[in-house]
C-alpha cells in the first residue's frame, strides 16, 4: 500500500490548502518584484488589474485614483475595458461605493452590489457592464489614500475576509508602485521642461550673440577712426565709445562661449606646451585692464618649463576669465598673485587676490551660471556672471578641476585649477 492511498481525505484537502497558500505567496512575492521593477505608469496599471483579476478569480478589476484637481475618483485602469471611455466617468466620492472605501478607507464586500443605494449605475450604463458581486479596497501611501482597487463579480461563490485581506496586499503594493512612477513621471516632465527653457535661452543667447557682432563691430570701427582722426574732447568722447564697445564684445564673446560649452560644440584642440606660455599669453589679455586699476601682477612660477596637454586658446581664456574675475573684485593698488607648481602627475595653477572675498557658503555657487554673490538691485561690480561658469567648464572638458578658496567677506580670493602634467 503507497503512502498517498493511506493519507486521508482531510489531509489531503489540508495538503492542497496548503500548496494553494504556497502558490498565492509565491505570487504575491512575483508580484511585489514586479511591481518594484516597473516604472511606466500604464503597465502597472494594466499588471495589478491582471493579476487581481487572476488571483481572486474574478470577472474583472479597476483602479480609481483621486483627482487631485477635482473631488472625485476617476477610472484609470480596468480589465476588459477601454480605460479612455472609462476616464470619461467621473465617480463621486458622495454617494458612490468607491467613495465610501476611499473615505472610510475600510474594505467593503458586497455580495449583492447592484441592490445597494449606493451603487453607481453611470459605470456599468456606459461600458454595458453589470456589477454583480463587489469587493473594494483603499490603497494606502504614508498616511493618505490615493485611491481604491476594486474585483467584480467572483466566478465562483462569493468575496469573503480572505479575499478581502489578499486584495488589500495587492493593493498596498501598488499604491507604493504607483506613487513611485508618478514621482519619476512628474521628475521627467521637470526634466524636460528645464531642457526646453535652456534650449530657448541658448537659441537666444546665440542669436543675440550672432546679430549684435556686426553692428558692434562698426561701432568700433567708427569709434576707432573718430578717435584717430580728432582731438581734444571729441577725443575723449570717442574714447568712451570704444572702451563701452570693447566691453559690449567681451559680453557677447562669452555668451558665445557659454553657448557653445552647453551644446557640446566647443572644440578642444590639445597640444603639448609648458604652462608657463599659457600663463603669460593670459597676463597679456589682461596687463592693460590691470594697469588702469593701477593693480601689481605678481608671478609665482618657475622658469623651467612644465609640460602639460591642453587646448592653449580655450585654457588661455578661463584663466583670463579668473584673472578679469580677480581684478573687478580687488581694490586698487592691491595684489594679484599668478601661479603654477607641479604636483605629481599634475600642474596646480592659481589666481589669487586682494579682493572683497567670498562667504564660505557660497563657494561652491559661484561656478554657477549667471550667478553673482552680490545683490542685483545694489550691484557694484557688474558682469554677466558668466566668466567662472566658462572657465569650469573649459578646465573639466579638458580632464581637470578647478575650484575656490576664500576666509571670507573681506579677505580675498583664491582659485584654483588642477591639469594632469604631460
Amino acid at each position: 500500500m503507497d503512502l498517498v492511498s493511506m493519507t486521508s481525505p482531510a489531509t489531503m484537502d489540508m495538503l492542497k490548502h496548503l500548496k494553494g497558500r504556497e502558490e498565492l505567496l509565491l505570487r504575491l512575492v512575483e508580484l511585489s518584484v514586479t511591481l518594484n521593477s516597473t516604472l511606466d505608469l500604464e503597465e502597472l496599471l494594466q499588471l495589478i488589474t491582471a493579476t487581481a483579476t487572476d488571483v481572486l478569480g474574478c470577472e474583472a478589476a479597476s483602479i480609481l485614483l483621486l483627482d487631485e484637481r477635482n473631488p472625485r475618483l476617476y477610472f484609470a485602469a480596468a480589465t476588459g475595458s477601454d480605460p479612455a471611455r472609462l476616464a470619461e466617468i467621473p465617480v463621486p466620492i458622495d454617494n458612490s461605493l468607491a467613495g465610501t472605501i476611499f473615505r472610510t478607507n475600510q474594505p467593503l464586500i458586497l455580495n449583492d452590489a447592484d441592490q445597494d443605494p449606493r451603487h453607481f449605475p453611470l459605470v456599468a450604463e456606459h461600458i454595458e457592464f453589470k456589477v454583480k458581486t463587489l469587493l473594494g479596497v483603499p490603497m494606502p501611501i504614508k498616511d493618505q489614500t490615493m485611491g481604491v482597487l476594486e474585483a467584480v463579480n467572483k466566478h465562483n461563490g462569493s468575496f469573503n475576509e480572505s479575499d478581502a485581506a489578499l486584495l488589500s496586499v495587492i493593493a498596498a503594493h501598488a499604491a507604493i508602485a504607483i506613487n513611485n512612477a508618478r514621482l519619476l513621471k512628474s521628475r521627467q516632465q521637470a526634466l524636460e521642461k528645464v531642457r526646453a527653457m535652456n534650449e530657448v535661452r541658448n537659441n537666444f543667447l546665440a542669436l543675440a550673440s550672432h546679430e549684435l557682432r556686426t553692428p558692434l563691430g562698426i561701432i568700433i570701427g567708427y569709434a576707432t577712426f573718430l578717435q584717430s582722426n580728432s582731438s581734444g574732447e571729441s577725443t575723449d568722447h570717442a574714447g568712451r565709445v570704444l572702451t563701452a564697445a570693447s566691453q559690449m564684445r567681451t559680453l557677447l564673446d562669452q555668451m558665445n562661449n557659454l553657448t557653445m560649452l552647453q551644446t557640446d560644440e566647443m572644440l578642444l584642440r590639445k597640444l603639448q606646451l609648458p604652462v608657463q606660455d599659457i600663463l603669460h599669453f593670459a597676463l597679456d589679455e589682461i596687463k592693460y585692464t590691470a594697469a588702469r586699476r593701477d593693480l601689481q601682477l605678481v608671478l609665482a612660477f618657475q622658469e623651467e618649463p612644465i609640460l602639460i596637454n591642453v587646448d592653449p586658446e580655450k585654457t588661455i581664456l578661463a584663466l583670463v576669465n579668473l584673472l578679469n574675475n580677480a581684478i573687478r573684485f580687488s581694490p586698487e593698488k592691491s595684489e594679484i598673485t599668478i601661479g603654477a607648481v607641479e604636483q605629481g602627475r599634475q600642474v596646480m595653477l592659481w589666481v589669487q587676490d586682494r579682493g572683497v572675498g567670498i562667504p564660505v557658503d557660497k563657494l561652491h555657487k559661484v561656478f554657477e551660471e549667471f550667478y553673482q554673490v552680490e545683490v542685483p538691485n545694489t550691484r557694484q561690480y557688474g558682469g554677466l556672471g558668466i566668466g567662472l561658469t566658462i572657465a569650469k567648464g573649459i578646465i573639466e572638458g579638458q580632464g581637470g578641476s578647478i575650484w575656490a578658496e576664500s576666509e571670507g567677506k573681506g579677505r580675498g580670493a583664491t582659485f584654483k585649477i588642477l591639469l594632469p602634467k604631460v
